[in-house]
């Protein structure tokens, strides 16, 4: 909600506490009522707010859950078209302290990108830009040329100097990702000395 320092202190406040509550191990619905009741209770700026979407995908089947907390809906490029994802609709973080989420399902399968962006990206004079012409015209690009190519296409039509953040994510869906690993690795990933010792001669 608007701009400044406010609004960053305002954002930090609900970043940390989404951070600190996934680090519990807690679901996408319990991080974001947490963090709307940190923002409520904590911002010091009256009435302040935050629109989020949450996710978390499964890397090994695709599942992927969002929580969509009064932003702008993601999209969905797939087969050569591009739709908005339905999701239960949530209010802002920070509005109602006490207010209870929602979450949907995605189902995603190989050859989709998911594409979150920021209402900078369709407001203003960025609304100019037709998004989802433009993310069928750079589909066969890498994500990160895409992010590249569209930021590109946001400041030729807007102009150098944004009135508001115009921020995007795409993350492309190809398929089974292997077996399941911990994030610390060293769990889930044991060498025996006999493979220890194989790995040091080759080396």
């Amino acid at each position: 909600m608007g701009h400044g320092v406010a609004s960053a202190l305002t954002a930090t406040l609900g970043v940390g506490s989404l951070r600190n509550t996934r680090r519990r191990g807690a679901g996408l619905v319990a991080q974001a009522e947490e963090a709307n009741r940190a923002v409520a209770e904590h911002a010091n700026v009256r009435g302040a707010y935050v629109t989020a979407v949450l996710g978390r995908i499964d890397l090994t089947t695709g599942r992927c859950e969002l929580v969509n907390a009064g932003h702008v809906p993601p999209m969905l490029v797939r087969d050569g078209r591009v739709v908005l994802v339905e999701l239960p609709g949530n209010f802002p973080l920070g509005m109602f302290p006490e207010e209870s989420y929602r979450s949907g399902e995605l189902a995603l399968l190989p050859g989709d990108r998911l594409v979150v962006v920021t209402d900078g990206m369709r407001e203003r004079n960025a609304a100019d830009l037709d998004l989802p012409a433009a993310l069928l015209r750079l589909a066969h690009l890498h994500p990160r040329e895409a992010v590249r190519a569209l930021s590109d296409a946001v400041l030729e039509i807007a102009g150098p100097a944004l009135t508001d953040d115009a921020t995007l994510l795409v993350i492309d869906w190809y398929g089974d990702h292997g077996p399941r690993r911990s994030t610390a690795g060293a769990d889930t990933a044991r060498v025996s000395p006999d493979e220890e010792r194989s790995a040091h001669r080759r080396r």
